[in-house]
């Protein structure tokens, strides 16, 4: 059973594990693995903090009991009127289960719930599979590009998709 709810202050743990399972398996191969391993614990630890902000919506999704996956979600600060979904990860136990697409209608769901009828996110440009996750899931890319430089200097590509 999944069961998704919006994530608590008691909860920075689990979806700090999440971020820094699924990133170290995702992201990890495009960095040089000092820089990877001290990304993989930095994302260990800082959704506690974003937690107590309280700027964003956060997701969590638990199957059986296990957090698997996470979803963050806040106004966009440079598309008004859109929604931005800021993070999106789901734990690598996790791939293939069903537990992110169940996420993401959740996820959707409550958006509309929130007055949104639009939604865009970023993606790298070079990670397939997220890539395939968001357009099954009934995003399109709007075309846009940016890079972003996760703090080592080598700045990555970014694709933007976008669902109505």
């Amino acid at each position: 059973m999944i069961e998704i709810r919006r994530a608590g202050p008691d909860d920075g743990d689990a979806l700090g594990e999440i971020h820094a399972a699924a990133w170290e398996a995702a992201y990890a191969p495009f960095f040089k693995p000092e820089f990877a391993a001290r990304a993989v614990q930095s994302r260990r630890t800082r959704w506690h903090q974003r937690i107590a902000e309280g700027t964003a919506t956060n997701l969590l999704a638990v199957v059986d009991g296990r957090p698997l996956a996470l979803s963050a979600y806040a106004p966009s600060p440079t598309r008004p009127g859109l929604a931005e979904i800021y993070s999106f990860y789901a734990h690598p136990d996790g791939w293939g289960s069903g537990v992110a697409a169940a996420l993401m209608t959740e996820t959707l769901l409550r958006l509309r719930d929130d007055g949104f009828t639009r939604v865009h996110l970023w993606t790298l440009r070079d990670t397939p599979q997220s890539r395939r996750f968001y357009a099954k899931c009934g995003f399109t890319e709007t075309g846009a590009t940016r890079t972003h430089d996760f703090g080592d200097g080598n700045p990555l590509g970014q694709v933007e998709y976008e669902r109505g």
